[in-house]
This record gives structure tokens, C-alpha cells and sequence, in this order.
């Protein structure tokens, strides 16, 4: 097993002090995180999209493209995947969502609001619609971070990423009219299209023919002895730029509605949880799957595709609506979560043939 880098082993870290700093920001300096903000296309932020780019291109300069050709071979892993996160997450999300929101925590979130389409909804309704929209919006690109810190299968991730993405294309729009009762239901298109070529297609490409031209002219161990030493630390550094600049969109939000926080975040923290203790502890070894193929199947299912949810619940409800609150939420309790999960991984290959450690 390589040892972990300075970043990666105070990673947590990081990210908590990254989180403080984009909160800090976007109370400090509102109208610089708004123009920032601001700076999109398909509403795709630019500067994420960027920072999203340096953080998936050392990642995929690493994969080994015969590795995709036989990830794509293993119908047990991908099929894992499709199942919880299309058969299970979603109505899980549904159930766990109504129960905390609409009943336990009920009388703690009273009020109404106008939707865009002039509707008046109790907030508690609203906040259950943006779960439900994490809930159908797997995740296509921060979870090959997660899988690459796990020391997982890059190439079967990448493929079940590729999955994901036109799945999400076909039953988004289906599964959401349906959970969330809207009979004609927005999908964005462009979105979905745009983020999926700049997070996944674009640096993948990149990656390929970098990866390809440098073995050519350098040799397959300067590659992995120079090239990829400098390059290591990028992801990481990607990542953590990230987070300010996504706290700073969203932090005069959080900071005005510390308690509708924290009742939106209780079901969502248990509904990652469970995900990801059905996909890895229990249906990947029944399955027998390896370690490093159990660790992005199930990580794959626990994380969501933020940037879907919160444009759909514009779209859908309006941009200062309870549902893309709830959105925002899922955002902020993600990262760190994830970070969890992925040392939980870390901590029990022990539990799966192939671990990473006996290869």
C-alpha cells in the first residue's frame, strides 16, 4: 500500500477548514461569490467547472485504458450500481425523506411559500421535493475522487460513471415526475450534457492523449516515477478550491437557516448511510465482488450529483424555494460524509478479496 501524501492524510482537514473559508467568504465579500456565482453556462458554473477539470485530469491521466476494456467486462459491479442507484435511492430517499421531514421534524419547520408557478406549499413539503431530487441525480463526477482516494477500480468507476450519465438521461425525468407527483416534469438537458463533457468527457480525453504521448517519448516509468509525483497533489488542491468557492455561492444561505440545516441534513446523512452500508457491506459481498471493485460500486451510489439537483429545483420550484435549499444542504454535508465513507473503505479491504494492499 503507498503511503498517503501530506494532503491526503490531513485531507479532513482541509476540507473543513475550506468549508470555513467559503462560508467566510461569501459573508465577507457577497458580491464577489455572486459574480462568481454568475459565471456559467447551462448553469454550470465556469469556476467549479475548472476547478472540477484539474481535479478529474490527474485521475484520469492514471487510468490504464486496457483496465476500462476489462471493467466493462464485469456485469456484477456495473450491475450493482444500476440497481441501487436507480431500483433503491431513489424511493429510499423518498421514504426517509417523508418520515424525518414530513413527521418527526414536522412541527419544527412551520410556514408556507409561493413557488415560481404561484402554488402555495408548506416548506416541509419543499424540503422533501429537493431530497427527492439529490435522491434521483447519481453522482458522475466528484466519485472519481472518491474512488481514487479509496484506491479503487479507476477504470470500473470511469465506466459506471459513463452508465450513470445516460441512465440519468432516460429515467430522470420519469422517476422525478413520479416521486415528486409533477406531471410534466423539467429535466435539464443542457445541463446534464454540458457538466457530464466538461467534469468527465473533457478531461478524459485529455487524459488519454497526455497519458499516451508521454509513455510514447518518456517511457512508462518516467511516467510513473516523475509525471505522476508532480501531479498528485493537483487533484487534491483541485478539490479543496472547489469547496471555498462553493461555500462561498452558498454561504449567507446556510448561515441565515443554521436549524433548517440541520433538519434537512438528518435525512440525508442517514440516507448516504444507508446506501453505502447496503451497496458495500452487504450486497457486494454476496456478490463476491473485490475490493477495489466493491469500493467505487457502493461510493458510486452514496454520492449525488449536486449540480442536477439544485438546477432542476430552480427550474422547477425557484431559486430561493425550500427544495433548493434542501439541494444546498446535500452540497454541504457531502463532502465531509463522503470523506468518511472513503476511510471506512480504507479501513476494511480485509472484507473483500483483492484488497488493495495484496496486489
Amino acid at each position: 500500500m503507498k503511503k498517503l501524501s501530506f494532503f491526503e492524510k490531513y485531507l479532513t482537514l482541509w476540507v473543513m477548514l475550506c468549508i470555513g473559508a467559503g462560508i467566510g467568504m461569501g459573508e465577507a465579500m457577497p458580491d464577489l461569490a455572486f459574480k462568481l456565482d454568475s459565471l456559467s453556462i447551462y448553469r454550470v458554473s465556469i469556476p467549479i467547472a475548472i476547478c472540477l477539470f484539474f481535479m478529474m485530469y490527474p485521475i484520469m491521466v492514471k487510468i490504464d485504458f486496457a483496465e476500462v476494456l476489462k471493467a466493462a467486462k464485469t456485469p456484477k459491479a456495473v450491475g450493482l450500481t444500476l440497481f441501487i442507484n436507480w431500483i433503491i435511492k431513489p424511493f429510499s430517499m423518498f421514504f426517509i425523506a417523508w418520515f424525518f421531514l414530513g413527521y418527526l421534524f414536522k412541527d419544527f419547520i412551520p410556514g408556507t411559500e409561493i413557488l415560481k408557478n404561484g402554488e402555495e406549499v408548506e416548506l416541509w413539503r419543499s424540503y422533501i421535493s429537493g431530497a427527492i431530487l439529490l435522491g434521483i441525480a447519481p453522482c458522475t463526477a466528484m466519485v472519481l475522487m472518491w474512488g481514487y482516494l479509496a484506491r479503487g477500480n479507476d477504470g470500473l468507476t470511469l465506466v459506471m460513471v459513463a452508465i450513470n450519465s445516460l441512465a440519468m438521461l432516460v429515467l430522470y425525468a420519469p422517476l422525478g415526475g413520479f416521486l415528486l407527483g409533477v406531471n410534466s416534469m423539467t429535466i435539464p438537458w443542457q445541463t446534464i450534457l454540458f457538466s457530464v463533457a466538461v467534469y468527465v468527457a473533457l478531461p478524459l480525453v485529455t487524459g488519454y492523449f497526455t497519458r499516451k504521448a508521454i509513455i510514447k517519448f518518456k517511457g512508462l516509468n518516467w511516467f510513473n516515477d516523475k509525471f505522476i509525483h508532480w501531479l498528485t497533489p493537483v487533484s487534491i488542491i483541485a478539490l479543496l478550491t472547489t469547496l471555498v468557492l462553493l461555500f462561498s455561492f452558498k454561504g449567507e444561505i446556510i448561515v441565515n437557516n443554521p436549524l433548517t440545516i440541520l433538519w434537512i441534513s438528518i435525512p440525508l446523512f442517514i440516507q448516504t448511510l444507508f446506501i453505502f452500508c447496503l451497496g458495500y457491506f452487504l450486497l457486494a459481498r454476496v456478490l463476491k465482488l473485490s475490493y477495489r471493485d466493491a469500493a467505487p460500486s457502493a461510493l458510486i451510489g452514496s454520492s449525488n450529483h449536486f449540480e442536477v439537483a439544485i438546477a432542476t429545483s430552480a427550474m422547477l420550484f425557484g431559486l430561493s424555494s425550500g427544495a433548493a435549499l434542501a439541494t444546498v444542504v446535500g452540497v454541504l454535508i457531502e463532502v465531509p460524509l463522503m470523506l468518511m465513507l472513503v476511510s471506512v473503505c480504507k479501513r476494511t479491504p480485509h472484507l473483500f478479496k483483492g484488497s488493495y494492499d495484496q496486489e
